[in-house]
């Protein structure tokens, strides 16, 4: 029986493994199999953390808009409740903007949409 040699396909699907776990501390980013555990832990979160960025900013945009509209002397909710009414069709993400960088701009949004 001739002899079987696996290295190259064993050894690629290691170096992939050990090179996504680069930059980890210690044996997570030399020993294959403490690596290849960190890697798919590691590979849970991204996913994850994907969907918690959306929530985050969306949470984000919606304190800015409702600190900015309490000057105007108007809670967020009946801001956003004036916008509909008012056919304003700002997304919460352009609303926060304007609200740090322009805010001229927003009041004059605010004082349209009373």
């Amino acid at each position: 029986m001739a002899r079987v040699k696996r290295g190259n396909i064993a050894r690629k699907r290691r170096k992939k493994i050990l090179q996504l776990a680069k930059g980890y501390r210690g044996a997570h980013s030399r020993l294959f199999r403490i690596a290849n555990q960190q890697v798919m832990k590691a590979l849970r979160y991204s996913y994850v953390g994907r969907k918690q960025k959306k929530r985050v900013f969306r949470k984000l945009w919606i304190t800015r808009i409702n600190a900015a509209s309490r000057l105007n002397g108007l809670s967020y909710s009946r801001l956003i409740n004036n916008f509909k009414k008012s056919n304003i069709g700002l997304n919460r993400k352009m609303l926060a903007q304007i609200a740090v960088l322009d805010i001229p701009t927003f009041n004059e949004l605010v004082s349209i949409s009373k």
